[in-house]
């Protein structure tokens, strides 16, 4: 594995601990000023503030725990794909039973100054997972 796979893996693992943690500021290093987030059936989440704003507020309500598996890495000198089998779940803090969702990612980024791997465009397809039978 070359240098730019192992930073690209790293930042997407970093990423999800991020998440897990309500890590805004380490989020924030993590993507492109111009990031897109492709959803299912919601208009495309433009630019690093929005999502930060939209995160912000869902992680006043919400804990998120998630893992996920890279499938396929590619990296062509200052761009790269990744396409990520990621499984969520999303807990209300009060009420409410956790949400799961499961599904692929792919994940678009380029190398800014430095050698610092960021998003810049992602894709993700996960869909709601049937609650467990107790």
């Amino acid at each position: 594995m070359d240098n730019d796979e192992l930073a690209i893996r790293s930042l997407i693992a970093d990423w999800q601990i991020a998440s897990e943690e309500g890590d805004i500021d380490r989020l924030h290093t993590m993507m492109s000023d111009d990031v897109v987030f492709l959803m299912p059936g919601q208009a495309p989440m433009r630019g690093k503030d929005t999502f930060i704003a939209a995160f912000r507020e869902g992680m006043q309500h919400f804990r998120i725990e998630s893992e996920g598996k890279i499938e396929e890495l590619q990296v062509n000198d200052d761009v790269a794909y990744c396409w990520t089998h990621l499984s969520v779940t999303v807990t209300p803090y009060r009420n409410g039973l956790p949400m799961k969702r499961s599904g692929n990612t792919l994940t678009i980024l380029r190398k800014q100054h430095g050698n610092h791997w960021v998003i810049v465009r992602d894709a993700n397809m996960l869909t709601a997972q049937p609650a467990n039978p107790s």
